[in-house]
């Protein structure tokens, strides 16, 4: 196994990951690591020991055909949710560590959270924000450079806030013509919401072109 050393900004090739995806250990998670895991298609997922994957097949949602289900829709017309953009990052990478039914742990550490913080206050990670009455009920949040954005974790505390926090994520990126929307591993929830699983060297492609985008978030 690959180990990288926290004085070494370099990762391995993608080839020399395991059949589950799981690329190196060890590091660190300062900006120029991240920023460099994401542009080589490379993300961290545990903490300890500190874990970097890039697994094939990957899942992506494609930004232009994406649809939100129609009872979402539907939903947003009737309830009064408040939908923001980047005010409030860290409370929303915090409740995307707290414990959720059916998932006890996950893998959101106090350190990735410094880490993610920093990411976004040097404007390289954002966050949507849903809001009822006034309080935090759901939220995405991810990593967003040039064309290219990685989701990372969404959460809920009223049934649909999170994939409300995705749909209204997803209009964002494509009024500002992103190109590629990363969501890493296929899980059920992503599945139902119209993500789908492409191979790892069409990604590597896909990323690249992304990353020659002049667009901002």
């Amino acid at each position: 196994m690959n180990i990288l050393r926290p004085d070494c900004l370099s990762f391995p090739d993608h080839r020399a990951a395991t059949r589950e995806g799981l690329l190196a250990l060890g590091g660190d998670l300062s900006v120029p690591r991240l920023l460099l895991a994401y542009r080589s298609g490379i993300f961290p997922w545990t903490d300890d020991p500190l874990t970097w994957w890039s697994p094939d097949p990957r899942a992506i949602f494609e930004i232009n055909s994406f649809h939100p289900p129609k009872r979402l829709e539907s939903k947003l017309r009737r309830h009064p949710f408040d939908l923001t953009i980047d005010r409030d990052f860290r409370a929303v990478i915090q409740a995307c560590a707290e414990p959720q039914a059916g998932r006890e742990s996950t893998w959101i550490s106090p350190r990735f959270i410094d880490a993610y913080t920093e990411l976004h206050r040097q404007g390289h990670a954002h966050s949507v924000e849903v809001w009822e009455a006034g309080a935090l009920v759901g939220g995405i949040y991810g990593v967003a450079i040039q064309g290219f954005f990685a989701g990372e974790s969404m959460f809920h505390r009223v049934t649909d806030a999170s994939k409300i926090a995705l749909c209204h994520l997803m209009d964002h990126l494509r009024a500002r013509k992103f190109e590629l929307f990363d969501t890493q591993v296929l899980s059920p929830l992503t599945a139902r919401m119209g993500a789908i699983e492409i191979r790892r060297r069409d990604y590597l492609q896909r990323l690249s072109t992304a990353l020659q985008s002049p667009v901002r978030f």
